[in-house]
This record gives structure tokens, C-alpha cells and sequence, in this order.
């Protein structure tokens, strides 16, 4: 009796260990499809705002009342060089600041998947002397320099870039920030050396945050300059005052 005890267990274990294994596989391929699911609003006009210190690309698409939706949420798989800007070429550092993406700046055949060029360095950094180039949004999670994502969430990205370029938006705004520039968080980097560039980030983003929209941000005598519009939500964008960020 023990012995057939015994076999039935062996038995039963080697039919639930590869079973188990099966299950597990399904899972995994059901994790994947729901993934792969239609991409919402594909076509729409989209804005992408990177924050590094929480290792997240938000991608926004634009609505019909002219607003900006998040529609998708993607982890970083990588970045380099900590926070603050890139300034110089070699120093493995990822951007931080704003920067626009034409259909040119696109790489389908990027030897990290797919990838798209930042345009770094834009004005700002051209003003300061930063140096550098061929800094992108790629796939492969490996990066000296860039914003890694895995292969299937970089195609996604480059999809709606796509789309949104081929649709007709000009250009796609990437708005790059150390960290979602809340209060607090500034508060908490009060000491680092690169506090007072943030202060220059930090208008553009508590903008959107209000509005919806992304703030025209542009560069005066080497510094970002906020283009705010006075505008209620019901009204169209008439009255233009600069605010300069000290």
C-alpha cells in the first residue's frame, strides 16, 4: 500500500511540474497580448514629458478639446549619469530640458531597435556649450547616454511618434525632467549643484500640470523662458506674457 502511495505521488508530481510550468507559460503569453493591446488614440497628436528619478516616459495624446490625455505610462529600462543635465560629450549623462522631434529625428532601422533622436544639443545647450549628439529614446535597455526601453515598449513609442508625425503634428514635444518638480521634491534637492537649473524646469511643468497643455518654453540670453498663454479653459490663446525664470 505504501509503495502504491508512493508511486502515485512521484507520478503526480511529474505530470503538475510540467503542467505548472505550462500554466506559468500561458500566464506570461496572456501578460503579453494584454500588452499588446490596441494602442489608444493612435494618429493623435502626442506630447511625452521623461522623468528620470522615477524611471518613467508619460505619453500624453491630445483630445478633442485640444487638451493632453495620458493614454500610456512606460518604465524606463535605463538611463546613465544620474541626475542633472548632459553637458558634456562623454560624460554618459542623459539629457535634461526641452526638446522637439521632427519625422527626420526618427530611427527605424536604429541599431537599438528603433530609436528617436532628441535633437541634443537644442538651443540652450548650444548657448552653454554643451557637447554631444546621437541622444535618443531606443530600445535594447542598454544606454551610455540615452533613455533605454525594452524592445516592445519602444515600439509603441515609435508608433505613436509615427502616426502622430505622418498625421500631420510638426513636431512632438519631449519635455525631460530630474524628477516630477513638485514642491516637496524641490524642497528635497534644495542642496544639489544643479538646483538652480531645475528652477528653470520647474514653471513649464507646474504649467501642464494646470493646463493641460505644454508650455512654449523658449531660450533668452542662455536661460528657459516660459511662453505662458492667458487663456481659460473655453477661450482661445490670445493674450502672450513672458515670464522669465530667475
Amino acid at each position: 500500500m505504501k509503495k502504491n502511495i508512493l508511486y502515485f505521488s512521484l507520478s503526480w508530481l511529474l505530470v503538475s511540474v510540467p503542467a505548472f510550468t505550462q500554466a506559468q507559460s500561458l500566464l506570461s503569453g496572456s501578460k503579453q497580448l494584454s500588452e499588446k493591446s490596441p494602442l489608444k488614440q493612435l494618429g493623435s497628436d502626442i506630447f511625452i514629458q521623461i522623468f528620470k528619478e522615477e524611471k518613467v516616459l508619460e505619453l500624453y495624446t491630445k483630445n478633442s478639446t485640444g487638451h493632453y490625455q495620458l493614454t500610456r505610462q512606460y518604465p524606463i529600462c535605463n538611463y546613465s549619469g544620474g541626475l542633472g543635465p548632459k553637458t558634456l560629450k562623454g560624460d554618459l549623462k542623459s539629457p535634461e530640458g526641452f526638446y522637439h522631434v521632427s519625422l527626420k529625428q526618427l530611427k527605424p532601422d536604429s541599431s537599438y531597435y528603433r530609436a528617436i533622436n532628441l535633437g541634443f544639443p537644442n538651443q540652450f545647450d548650444k548657448y552653454r556649450g554643451y557637447s554631444g549628439k546621437n541622444l535618443m529614446i531606443h530600445g535594447a535597455c542598454k544606454s551610455i547616454g540615452c533613455y533605454a526601453m525594452t524592445n516592445l515598449y519602444m515600439d509603441e513609442i515609435y508608433r505613436y511618434a509615427e502616426s502622430a508625425l505622418h498625421r500631420g503634428q510638426r513636431e512632438i514635444k519631449i519635455d525631460i525632467y530630474p524628477f516630477r518638480m513638485t514642491s516637496s521634491n524641490m524642497k528635497r534637492h534644495h542642496n544639489n549643484v544643479n538646483y538652480p537649473f531645475w528652477e528653470q524646469l520647474q514653471p513649464a511643468y507646474e504649467y501642464f500640470v494646470q493646463h493641460n497643455t505644454p508650455a512654449t518654453v523658449k531660450v533668452i540670453r542662455g536661460q528657459y523662458v516660459l511662453n505662458q498663454v492667458a487663456q481659460s479653459d473655453n477661450q482661445t490663446p490670445s493674450d502672450y506674457a513672458f515670464t522669465e525664470v530667475k
